[in-house]
């Protein structure tokens, strides 16, 4: 006797007798969720109570310890323009940047220590924010950046004709902040920010513009020359808590942030 279709019983053994089953479709791609941080909150509270560390000019991180000699880090218009102060090699400062008084640069752009936090949040340090570890690196310039300018007063164009100036106003101090991240090669005002970088939120940044003011959400943290929501009713360019909302502004922000 002779048995024919050898090879199409041989393949019904090799599958239980079943005819074999289609090759699976392959999964559609999935889309990373990018991450948005809030720029609004219900509460005005900056307070943190973690680990604070500093960036030297040499690159080590470490524990900062402020003096209690109250003197400022640094005075003068010697900020860089890429943004953060410059420590002494190897060693935290040996100055405290949180003079009693409140923090003072009446000169102009101040250096001041470039602190860090864990996690990808910044925090607010007596008056300067600290850039969360995390973020990338023109993220923790502009945060850098900002810090050169707190205590200087708001002068309506001040930050325009140079980056370095006496003070700033609104759409001037998010340019000197950009700026420090190479983000931005001239001043712009509140208005051209309506038309800057990307559209809507970024991921760690947030450009708040429309034709009378301008200001900027940086991982969690308000630079703006506006006390509106901020409790320290303090004018010129400082760190803010997040509003509770953002009305009337077009919101934009660096592409890739």
């Amino acid at each position: 006797m002779v048995i024919t279709g050898g090879s199409s019983s041989a393949l019904a053994a090799n599958t239980g007798g079943a005819a074999p089953a289609a090759a699976p479709s392959p999964l559609p791609a999935s889309t990373p969720k990018v991450h948005l941080f809030p720029v609004t909150s219900r509460t005005p509270s900056l307070r943190y109570r973690g680990p604070v560390y500093v960036r030297t000019s040499t690159g080590e991180v470490l524990p900062f310890v402020p003096s209690a000699s109250g003197a400022p880090s640094a005075t003068g218009s010697s900020a860089s323009l890429t943004g953060g102060a410059a420590p002494v090699a190897g060693t935290p400062p040996t100055a405290n940047p949180f003079p009693p008084s409140g923090i003072s640069s009446a000169s102009g752009p101040t250096v001041r220590p470039e602190l860090l936090v864990p996690g990808s949040t910044a925090r607010y340090i007596n008056g300067l924010a600290a850039a969360p570890m995390e973020a990338p690196a023109a993220v923790q310039q502009i945060i850098w950046a900002g810090n050169e300018l707190v205590g200087l007063p708001y002068i309506y164009g001040g930050g325009h004709g140079s980056f370095i100036d006496h003070g700033y106003d609104c759409s001037g101090t998010v340019s000197y902040a950009l700026h420090a991240a190479h983000l931005l090669a001239t001043p712009e005002d509140s208005s051209e920010f309506e038309g800057f970088g990307a559209h809507g939120i970024g991921r760690w940044v947030a450009i708040f513009g429309n034709a009378g003011h301008a200001y900027m959400t940086v991982a969690g943290l308000r630079l703006d020359t506006s006390s509106a929501d901020d409790p320290s009713n303090q004018q010129g360019p400082r760190w803010r808590p997040l509003r509770p909302g953002n009305p009337g502004f077009v919101v934009r922000h660096p592409v890739g942030l």
